[in-house]
C-alpha cells in the first residue's frame, strides 16, 4: 500500500507543468503582421486573437473539430481550440482569392493543471489553486463522464432548465 501511495506521489509530482512548455498559449496580436502568420498556438478550450488582412471576407478552417473562429470584423477572428491537433485557417476575400494561410496547432493548457495516471486511466485536474476536477480530452471514459455528468447537472440546475432551479421551479416567490 506504501509503494502505491509513493507512485502516486511521484506521477503527480511528475504531471506538474515543466518548464519546456514555457511557450505562449498563442502568439501574442501585437506580434503579428497579416502576411506573416506561418502557425499558431491556440490552448484546448481558450481562445486567442489573430488578426487578418483588411479584405477578409471568409474564414475556412479545415478540420472544425480541431480550431473554430469567428466571423472576420476589424481586421481580427477569435480562434477557439476545440480538440488537439494541428488543422489550418483560409482567410478568403469576396472573391475567393486565398489572402493568408495559417496553421494552427492546439495542445493542452499546461498552467495549474494536474494530470493524474492510474495505471492506463488517465485523471484532469484544474488547480487554481485547488484541484478539482475537470473535463479534458484523452481522460478515462469513466471519469470524464462522471465529471462532464456534474457539469451538465449544474449547468441546467442553474439555468433553470433539468431538475428546476432558479424562480422557475414553480415554488413561491418567498
Amino acid at each position: 500500500m506504501k509503494l502505491s501511495r509513493v507512485l502516486l506521489v511521484v506521477m503527480i509530482a511528475a504531471a506538474s507543468p515543466v518548464a519546456a512548455q514555457d511557450r505562449p498559449l498563442a502568439t501574442p496580436v501585437a506580434d503579428q503582421s497579416a502576411d506573416s502568420v506561418d502557425s499558431m498556438d491556440v490552448a484546448l478550450d481558450l481562445a486567442s486573437l489573430l488578426h487578418v488582412p483588411p479584405k477578409t471576407a471568409m474564414i475556412v478552417i479545415g478540420n472544425p473539430s480541431i480550431a473554430d473562429t469567428t466571423e472576420p470584423r476589424n481586421g481580427f477572428v477569435v480562434v477557439t481550440g476545440k480538440g488537439y491537433g494541428t488543422t489550418n485557417l483560409l482567410a478568403l476575400d469576396a472573391s475567393g482569392a486565398v489572402l493568408l494561410e495559417t496553421m494552427i496547432h492546439v495542445r493542452r493548457a499546461s498552467e495549474r493543471t494536474l494530470t493524474v495516471l492510474r495505471g492506463a486511466a488517465r485523471e484532469t485536474y484544474s488547480c487554481t489553486p485547488r484541484c478539482e476536477q475537470t473535463v479534458t480530452l484523452g481522460d478515462a471514459p469513466d471519469f470524464f463522464g462522471g465529471s462532464s455528468g456534474q457539469i451538465g447537472s449544474r449547468v441546467g440546475l442553474a439555468t433553470g432548465g433539468a431538475g428546476g432551479g432558479g424562480s422557475q421551479s414553480g415554488g413561491s416567490p418567498n
